[in-house]
């Protein structure tokens, strides 16, 4: 039987996932909207179903959040505590304007709170940490700034004997199909970190055993909002991410977003939770630097880049922070 507390970590993943939905849409969507493929409405529209179907057809990642970074079970505050950090980052950076990644401030805040729940850095694995946090965090940026250079370098070469205002009629087309691929790559990895967490809630308190999968109620559940709050949108972001970095073109939306949702995709299916705010911003900057480097907005990018640097240690102390103050009066 659902108790008060377990009630409130399941309304706290949703609204964490619904704040994720309108804090990242920029993701799948912002190189559309800036090369006018799609009307924001109608790039919407598409986003939020193609996130609901990602997000139903795998369980990866999810299993990775509720089982690879913390031992054992945990008292339901730690997890409250994860949700609010996750919550609060996503509100600050996205009050900004800033891309940040919701993934890394949901795990963030679970680390930290796990430390001072258990008074030791036991509790944390160290090895999943690395391997499925700090190494996709390092990398997947990385080989998405790489993808866009290479497809956008390619391009130039194939297209070099056409007009430009030919390949973008082309590519106009094309990029909605990789639109759409990125929009399902977003919901099969990002709306998992939310099904991670309510499923580590249910073991914790006993609803399910440690060797469960995730729920079918939970899917649908975290997809759903998801999927509503990729609805709502996420104009701040979509500017920074589609308009302020570099100035795009079809083709270079089209490279852009086939190559961050082919990385999304194979994380996706090794269990990594990574973010794909890192993955497509990255992209978009290998897409600009591969005509010139002076075509990226490299202040844009540093604000940016900074906020994925602090991301993790900011929400684990927060996370830390909330743990304590309910250790305190609990």
């Amino acid at each position: 039987m659902l108790n008060l507390t377990l009630i409130l970590v399941i309304g706290l993943a949703l609204c964490f996932d619904l704040i994720n939905g309108f804090h990242d849409t920029a993701n799948a969507i912002a190189t559309s909207v800036s090369t006018r493929v799609l009307s924001p409405r109608a790039a919407i529209i598409m986003a939020a179903g193609l996130n609901l179907v990602g997000a139903l057809i795998n369980t990866e990642v999810a299993e990775t959040v509720a089982k690879g970074f913390v031992n054992g079970s945990l008292a339901q505050y730690v997890i409250i505590a994860a949700l609010l950090s996750g919550i609060i980052w996503d509100l600050i950076t996205w009050s900004l304007g800033i891309p940040c990644s919701s993934s890394h401030a949901l795990i963030g805040g679970l680390i930290g709170a796990s430390i001072v729940y258990a008074s030791s850095f036991d509790k944390v694995i160290w090895k999943g940490v690395l391997d499925k946090l700090i190494l996709p965090l390092v990398t997947s940026p990385l080989i998405g700034f790489v993808f866009g250079y290479i497809f956008m370098s390619l391009f130039y070469v194939a297209f070099r004997a056409l007009s430009q205002r030919t390949v973008n009629k082309c590519f106009s087309k094309l990029q909605i199909v990789s639109a759409a691929f990125m929009a399902y790559a977003h919901g099969s990895n990002d709306a998992q970190k939310s099904m991670g967490i309510i499923t580590l809630a249910l073991v914790s308190s006993g609803l399910i055993s440690q060797s469960a999968g995730v729920p079918l109620w939970v899917k649908i559940a975290c997809a759903t909002a998801m999927a509503i709050g990729t609805s709502l949108g996420g104009w701040k972001i979509i500017k920074t991410v589609g308009m302020n970095m570099i100035k795009l073109q079809p083709v270079g939306g089209f490279a852009a977003e086939t190559g961050a949702a082919l990385i999304i995709s194979i994380m996706t299916s090794v269990g990594a939770p990574v973010s794909t705010t890192h993955v497509i911003s990255a992209s978009i900057m290998g897409v600009g630097a591969s005509k010139r480097l002076s075509a990226v907005k490299w202040s844009v990018v540093r604000s940016i880049v900074t906020a994925w640097v602090v991301t993790i240690p900011a929400t684990m102390l927060l996370g830390a922070g909330i743990t304590y103050l309910f250790k305190l009066f609990i």
